[in-house]
């Protein structure tokens, strides 16, 4: 009910809106204090220091808290089934921690290709978030370089990509390199007798 001073100035209380996302600042945080990569802005007072199982199991479960949020708001039958397969790999890493995180560099999502505002269609969203990328004003999506359809908001693959380091769609390692084919030389023949 509202008070004197709200009804006098016709103070209307504001709707609260969902947040779509958790906030994923506590998981970056996280893993800010396990990353050990010479990119990281952070500098280690031991620059030796290994991240421990307990560590990484630690922004993972950060990670998997956010796939469980969306999953108990997922309306959809696939949306909801994809989740789970996330939330399930997750949750395999959680109980058998790495002793060092997979992911991809801070500055690899820095470079990820940006799809612009004009290139996306009315009907497009995130796989992750199931939001549709114009509903957002300003949308963030990048292309992951495995498949030209593979676009998310970079606000809900960017943790996966942190801590896993590959495609939640198809689970192609992003950072790897792809490997020249060698030509073999073919054996140089004596061609001195064609020429008279």
């Amino acid at each position: 009910m509202a008070n004197p001073y709200e009804v006098e100035h016709n103070i209307k209380d504001k709707p609260v809106s969902q947040n779509r996302r958790p906030d994923m600042s506590s998981f970056f945080n996280q893993l800010s204090q396990i990353s050990t990569d010479s990119t990281s802005s952070r500098t280690h007072n031991n620059p030796n220091a290994t991240p421990t199982p307990v560590e990484v199991a630690a922004a993972a479960r950060l990670l998997q808290d956010q796939f469980t949020f969306l999953l108990e708001n997922s309306e959809n039958e696939d949306h909801s089934a994809f989740l789970e397969n996330l939330r399930l790999t997750v949750q395999e890493q959680i109980e058998d921690p790495p002793e060092n995180v997979a992911g991809v560099p801070q500055s690899y999502l820095d470079e990820l290709e940006r799809v612009p505002k004009k290139a996306l269609k009315k009907d497009d969203m995130c796989p992750i978030c199931a939001e549709k990328f114009l509903d957002d004003q300003y949308p963030l999506v990048v292309q992951l370089p495995c498949h030209k359809t593979h676009r998310f908001d970079l606000e809900c693959v960017g943790p996966w990509l942190r801590l896993q380091g590959t495609c939640p769609l198809d689970r192609k390692e992003l950072m790897k390199k792809k490997e020249v084919p060698k030509v073999e030389k073919a054996e140089e023949e004596d061609y001195d007798e064609m020429f008279a």
